[in-house]
Parts: structure tokens; sequence; C-alpha cells
């Protein structure tokens, strides 16, 4: 019934990809930073032997429902921000190998009432921990002009960001904006025809990265990963917007979400933190698109720490 239900909450995108780019050590010490429906958690633990762990993060209450009883798995109910932290409570100083997959669940985008997806009615929401205070309706209704444009522009990537933001601050003038539905008409003007899904999906992904604090939280988490990963250690990463992907190239390149290369003081050579073994994103094939079409815009990347 476990595998059941896990399966409709998320299918595990690139699973075969993720897993043998951890190398998994039987013994080993890994962390799952987005564990969802546990795809990903449950076939880590088939590679474990029985002194393995598995430390699995997800601040959403219901994916703590699909959690499996193993002694070598600790879930931890926290956003992915909190690693190091969570690590250090448990007396782990480094780890084996890091995975993330940086997407919404399917779980999540299938409930109406959570707010995520463009295909139902239901309120602004768009909470990933549902503790959190901040809503889409507030952003909505109580940002500015010139907030909402900035994250617009830099979550969602939209030409017309200035437009959208000053349609929607002169319509809730009128009335308040509750429901997905009466933002869709209300930004209709601005929609370009025959794009209304692409151009929708970039407005819910900006007003969802500003809800969850998501850039935030991945640098925060990047940062750390490069802290706690030991020499040898691999990083495999899954994005799907350019945002995300280029914060984890950065990392992977230089060692920190900037990309900013450091040099050795003495001999002037750049300071490696990581080896690359993907010099090109690893990305679904066509069947797993056609099985799973969210899996459509996944980029996979790998790094070993030196």
């Amino acid at each position: 019934m476990m595998e059941m239900m896990s399966d409709l909450y998320h299918i595990p995108v690139l699973l075969h990809a993720c897993i043998e780019n951890l190398n998994i050590e039987p013994n080993g010490i890994y962390v799952d930073l987005t564990f969802g429906g546990g795809g990903h958690s449950k076939e880590i633990l088939k590679h474990l032997g029985k002194n393995g762990q598995l430390f699995s993060f997800d601040q959403d209450e219901d994916a703590a429902k699909n959690v499996p009883d193993d002694d070598r798995l600790t879930f931890v109910p926290q956003n992915f921000r909190h690693l190091k932290n969570y690590l250090r409570l448990n007396g782990i100083m480094e780890v084996d190998g890091i995975l993330g997959d940086l997407g919404v669940s399917s779980h999540q985008f299938d409930v109406a009432e959570r707010g995520f997806s463009i295909r139902f009615d239901g309120a602004l929401d768009m909470r990933m921990n549902q503790k959190n205070d901040l809503t889409a309706q507030q952003i909505i209704n109580g940002y500015s002009i010139d907030q909402l444009a900035a994250i617009f522009r830099n979550y969602g990537e939209i030409e017309n960001a200035g437009k959208l933001a000053k349609i929607i601050v002169s319509d809730r003038a009128e009335r308040s904006v509750a429901t997905i539905n009466q933002f869709k008409e209300l930004i209709k003007p601005v929609t370009p025809k025959f794009e209304e899904n692409r151009y929708l999906a970039k407005v819910f992904q900006a007003i969802r990265m500003e809800v969850n604090h998501e850039m935030d939280a991945l640098k925060e988490c990047l940062t750390q990963c490069v802290e706690v990963l030991k020499p040898g250690g691999r990083l495999v990463m899954m994005s799907y917007h350019s945002l995300e992907d280029r914060l984890v190239k950065n990392v992977m390149k230089t060692g920190n979400v900037e990309g900013i290369e450091k040099k050795d003081i003495i001999y002037g050579t750049s300071k490696k933190v990581f080896k690359v073994l993907t010099s090109k994103p690893i990305v679904p094939g066509e069947k797993e698109i056609e099985i799973n079409n969210r899996a459509r815009s996944a980029k996979l990347r790998v790094a070993e720490k030196l």
C-alpha cells in the first residue's frame, strides 16, 4: 500500500541515473534533500548495507506519510536549508553523497487546494511548508508594483513583467484576489495568445519561488553541501529551470553559488573544489518523458568532491 501511495505521490525522475551517479558505498552515509514520495530514498536504501545511513529531508507534511519503516533512514521534516544543522544534531560531520531533486512533486501539483497548478481552481496558496505564513494570495494582494515586477522578471524571466505587475495592482484595488481562476482571469489581458499555458506556468513558478524563498534556500543548501561532503563524495543535483541550474553549475565549477573562481595565493592557479563528472547535463529520454511529462525539463548534474 505504501509503495502504491508514493508512486501516485511522485514518480522519481531519472531514478537509475541518480542512483548510479551517487556511487553508493554499502556502509556510507547519504542525504536525499527532497524526499517527496520517497522513490529516490527507497532506491538508495536498496543499495545500502545494514550499517549504511540515509538522511531524507522534506518540509511538506504530506511527504512524511511516505516514510518507510527502516532503521537506516532518518526522516527530517525540514527545509534542506537546515542540512548542516540536522546532520550535526545526529552527530554527522561528513557524508558520502548528496542527492537533490529540486522539482515540485506531482502530489503538490495534483492537489487543487495547494494552489500550485494552473489546471485547477483553488486558493492562492503555494506553500510547500503549510506552517509558513506567507502565501501566494498575500503576495498578489500585498506586494507593490516594483516588488511584483521584480519577482516576475527574476524568477519567471517574464518579458512583460512590468505590465503584468501593473494590471494586478490596478485590478486588486477593486477587489481582493483569492483564487487561481480569479487570478488567471485578472491577468488575461496581458497573457500572450496561443502561449497561455507556458506563460501561466512561468507566472506561477515565479510566485511559488517567492512564497517558499526557494532561491535563498537553495543557495544556503548548496553552500552547506560543499562543507559536509567528504573528499570523493558525490553531489547529484537535478534542476528544472535555468535559475536553479545556474546555481548548481556555479557550485560544481567553483565551489560557491556566486561562480567566483578562487585562486591559490602562491601559485595563482584556480582552486578546484569539485571534479565535474557531467560535461553536459543528463536529461530524460523520450520514453521517460512519455510516462512522466514533468520530467521533460529535468537536468541532472554530477560532481565529485576533490
